[in-house]
């Protein structure tokens, strides 16, 4: 059975940076027609967030402008190629890989629309193979950064001896809706923020490195509705259901105990969670769970704070801070996070 090591994580932020106190005047003047009390709620949920700060593809003024989803969508897929060339790149040099050494690419985006999709850009930008095998993955929202390592695992495992590269690039700001005074948009604009990540995964036996042992998806019936967006004329409009903490906290023995299990591990054998931060409420509702179980996800809330919720790239960012640790040989790590579906996808990882 080959192997499957993550070999390199590499992380890249858009240009424009607000702190959330800088945002809050603008929340505060868009909402000038709405009532006294419904704005004070808003700005108490920005405050309250848990984000010090956000990366934005684009400027705030421009975030607050009205303009039309083609024009947000333009900007999308102008920033996406560069945060992916230049994450890509990063992450090559980290492992010191030549881009012609790629045997796949799989992109991962859910905050917009591009056809073809980011890869095939990649591919002319960085001068990939020509039979480089690609994939892109949308419409998985937050779990899609988990998603893609499971694919290029499986990838991995029916083909010894390859490289694989899984780049991840979100806009959430691009999808903000000025018009939608719905607490979902409203919850949805205090917590996310935009990034790109790449992961590149080796099945070569020199290849250096936490090893997979095992992946999974875990899908809960019956609930599409929790989460997602509304594909409507002004763009992308989110779906967020309040109801999201209480149903992960609901199936969480089921989510992780089975999981271990089958790959002979048990929660008191797992030193590291590498858990997406969803947002506030989600990273406490986990917290308290996995604090039962005395284990902390400490590196979550910070990346939380740091750069908000970045779709699919931000568990990615809890993944880079793992990789520079120094992790003993033999230590185990749970890779865990939650998207529309809805659905929890994990991955058991040993140093």
């Amino acid at each position: 059975m080959n192997d499957t090591r993550i070999v390199a994580v590499a992380k890249e932020l858009p240009e424009h940076c607000r702190e959330t106190k800088d945002i809050i005047p603008y929340v505060d003047f868009w909402l000038q027609g709405q009532e006294e009390r419904f704005r004070r709620k808003v700005v108490k949920i920005f405050e309250g967030a848990a984000v010090d700060k956000r990366y934005g593809i684009m400027p705030i003024e421009e975030v607050f402008l009205a303009s039309s989803f083609e024009e947000k969508n333009a900007i999308y897929a102008r920033e996406s190629k560069k945060l992916g060339r230049k994450v890509l790149e990063k992450a090559l040099k980290k492992a010191d890989w030549a881009p012609g050494s790629l045997d796949y690419i799989i992109t991962v985006s859910c905050t917009g629309i591009m056809i073809p999709s980011l890869d095939a850009y990649l591919i002319n930008e960085l001068n990939l193979r020509q039979d480089i095998v690609r994939l892109p993955v949308t419409e998985m929202g937050c779990a899609a950064g988990v998603s893609g390592i499971i694919y290029a695992n499986n990838f991995l495992k029916a083909n010894p001896d390859k490289r694989i590269a899984v780049v991840s690039v979100e806009s959430p700001t691009a999808t903000f809706q000025l018009t939608d005074y719905s607490m979902a948009n409203m919850v949805s604009a205090a917590i996310f923020g935009d990034g790109a990540a790449c992961v590149l995964l080796s099945s070569e036996t020199q290849a250096k490195g936490p090893r997979i042992m095992g992946e999974d998806m875990y899908h809960f019936r019956d609930a599409t509705e929790l989460m997602g967006f509304d594909l409507t004329n002004h763009g992308l409009k989110m779906i967020l259901d309040p109801k999201v903490p209480e149903t992960i906290a609901n199936h969480f023995p089921a989510i992780v105990h089975p999981f271990l299990e089958k790959y002979g591990s048990a929660i008191e054998n797992v030193e590291h969670l590498i858990f997406h931060p969803g947002g506030k409420k989600i990273v406490q509702t986990v917290e308290e769970l996995f604090g039962k179980l005395g284990k902390n996800i400490n590196d979550t809330r910070a990346v939380l704070q740091l750069y908000g919720n970045m779709s699919s790239a931000t568990v990615l960012y809890v993944l880079e801070r793992f990789m520079e640790k120094d992790i003993k040989e033999g230590e185990q790590g749970l890779i865990l996070s939650f998207g529309p579906g809805f659905s929890a996808q994990r991955v058991l990882l040993e140093w």
